[in-house]
């Protein structure tokens, strides 16, 4: 995974743009190209604003690994970089209007407003990012195995009220984000509370072929339950001031630290996934050939090590070195 960086950072929206336009003009150019595959197409190149929704726009399993890595190379800094004014001033009251201040009377006025444009921009991005993404998978996902005869149409207006409902969730939810210690840490917490079962099956699935899809259902199934009941019970703390009577088991739930409850979802999710699968039928070899690193073929390495040079090796060096070099910087 670490030889999958590129190298030069850029050159992931070079190759996504002309590995879609590709796909596009065979779309177009072959016979019996429905309006469909032309509009999915289409939306999916330009519909690519997140970390996540740039993997979509790869067309090879290569070209989305690179894009991953490169992608999280900043993640450390941003991180860093969010939690500065905690530790810096941990006591204010005003630290949302930090910002807006320093951009109003320390920038100069040219660069002000590149700031300004930048974080607009940026904002629009992930918003629209996160919204289609969600009414896609309402849409494609649920509505249309509900109602398979469903029109183009339809299904373009059933996106649309999926965007309409996502987006008044989220202004419902601003209350409940400021009520927490602040947006980075509210963020983190939901991550760590519903990110441990997918990487449990996604990481115990490519190291050990004995596990099956009975198991991986069970684990996201629990893990999810419970990062769920995490949140049930920290909202109405953050959202009305609820404070549990202390010593009972909603008062012990609610302090734990966030990190450590995400390291408990993941030791849970670990038992149950590999207990389900030992109570039920192995995978059938055949449908597991070439996904896990036992069933790998020697063909299929061979192949894994053409996809990469000493230039991708120096850039996964580079990145490495720039994730360590930022986690040490901003341990406190």
């Amino acid at each position: 995974m670490i030889c999958l960086a590129l190298s030069v950072s850029g050159r992931s929206e070079a190759l996504r743009n002309e590995f879609f336009q590709a796909d596009l003009e065979k779309v177009l150019s072959s016979e019996g190209a429905s309006q469909a595959e032309v509009k999915r197409i289409a939306i999916g190149r330009v519909v690519v604003p997140n970390g996540e929704q740039k993997i979509i726009a790869g067309q090879s399993v290569v070209t989305n690994g690179k894009i991953a890595v490169v992608g999280g190379t900043v993640e450390p800094v941003e991180g860093g970089l969010a939690v500065t004014r905690g530790v810096v001033y941990v006591n204010s009251q005003a630290t949302q209007a930090a910002f807006p201040l320093i951009v109003r009377h320390v920038l100069p006025p040219g660069f002000r407003g590149i700031v300004v444009a930048g974080l607009l921009a940026a904002l629009m991005s992930s918003l629209s990012g996160v919204f289609n993404a969600s009414s896609t998978l309402f849409t494609m996902d649920f509505y249309s195995k509900l109602r398979p005869s469903a029109s183009q149409h339809e299904l373009v207006w059933t996106g649309r009220v999926a965007t309409t409902t996502m987006v008044l969730i989220g202004l419902a939810w601003i209350p409940v984000i400021q009520g927490a210690r602040g947006l980075y840490d509210y963020l983190q917490s939901v991550q760590g509370y519903l990110a441990p079962p997918i990487f449990t099956v996604f990481f115990l699935g490519v190291f050990w072929k004995r596990l099956n899809a009975k198991g991986c259902l069970w684990a996201l199934a629990v893990g999810f339950a419970l990062g769920v009941f995490r949140l049930a019970v920290d909202t109405p703390v953050k959202l009305f001031g609820v404070q549990y009577p202390e010593g009972s088991f909603l008062w012990i739930v609610n302090n734990i630290f966030f990190q450590y409850f995400a390291v408990l979802i993941f030791v849970v999710s670990v038992t149950v996934m590999i207990v389900a699968s030992y109570l039920s039928a192995p995978p059938d070899e055949s449908k597991i050939q070439g996904l896990t690193f036992g069933t790998i073929t020697e063909e299929q390495r061979r192949q894994s090590r053409a996809t990469w040079n000493w230039r991708d090796v120096a850039a996964s060096a580079f990145v490495l070195a720039c994730i360590i070099a930022a986690y040490l910087y901003f341990r406190g």
